[in-house]
């Protein structure tokens, strides 16, 4: 579906996510919100002296990923991204997908993955955003009318898509969530829009 409704840009979103973590060599990486394991898996394909781990809320995403080629090259965990189970500075980098517009408590879940992140380690995030500019009238109708009918025919799932628009539009702005990573300590903020500004790729480093 991601595929289908990105015109087959997601997958290079994915590829583009894991480039910018950049690892240092036999570094680890831990992915949030690896649902099927696309960043994940191409961390790893990446990377292979990288230890990748994919965690994930729902069982049913990772028992999807896990059947997937190359899944073996992944420590696959179940738990939740607000309350990381691991040690303070245990990965030289972290990717998510998606994640930040769903948590309940943004600030907290950014503190935890602070928290676990090294010093000098790179957050590479990859969310949706609310269309600004001229083209915005025209991509709100898109998104309010064409998501969900592709999440009708395609996915079977009108509801879950509908909400894909919904939480969109309410969403941050990039520059919003730049100022909260500041706020918690992070530097070196960047972002880049894509896809008629209804995605962005965002990075930002710890602090010493």
């Amino acid at each position: 579906m991601n595929f289908v409704m990105t015109l087959g840009r997601h997958e290079k979103w994915c590829r583009e996510v894991a480039v910018l973590v950049a690892p240092p060599g036999g570094g680890k990486l831990l992915d949030l919100a690896t649902g099927t394991g696309a960043i994940a898996l191409e961390a790893a394909r990446r990377y292979p002296a990288a230890t990748v781990t994919g965690l994930d809320f729902s069982e049913e995403m990772l028992r999807r990923a896990k059947a997937k080629p190359g899944a073996a090259a992944v420590r696959w965990q179940h738990a939740d991204a607000a309350c990381l189970p691991f040690e303070d500075e245990s990965f030289d980098g972290i990717t998510e997908g998606y994640l930040l517009r769903n948590v309940e408590d943004l600030d907290r879940a950014l503190s935890e993955q602070r928290r676990v992140l090294k010093s000098g380690g790179r957050l590479v995030i990859l969310e949706t955003c609310p269309p600004s500019g001229p083209v915005k009238p025209v991509v709100q109708w898109g998104m309010r009318v064409i998501v969900p009918l592709l999440g009708q025919v395609v996915a079977r799932d009108r509801t879950s898509y509908a909400y894909l628009e919904s939480s969109t539009r309410d969403f941050m702005s990039p520059q919003r969530i730049a100022e909260v990573l500041h706020g918690l300590g992070f530097e070196d903020i960047g972002w880049r829009k894509t896809f008629f500004g209804t995605n962005v790729i965002m990075w930002a480093t710890k602090t010493a």
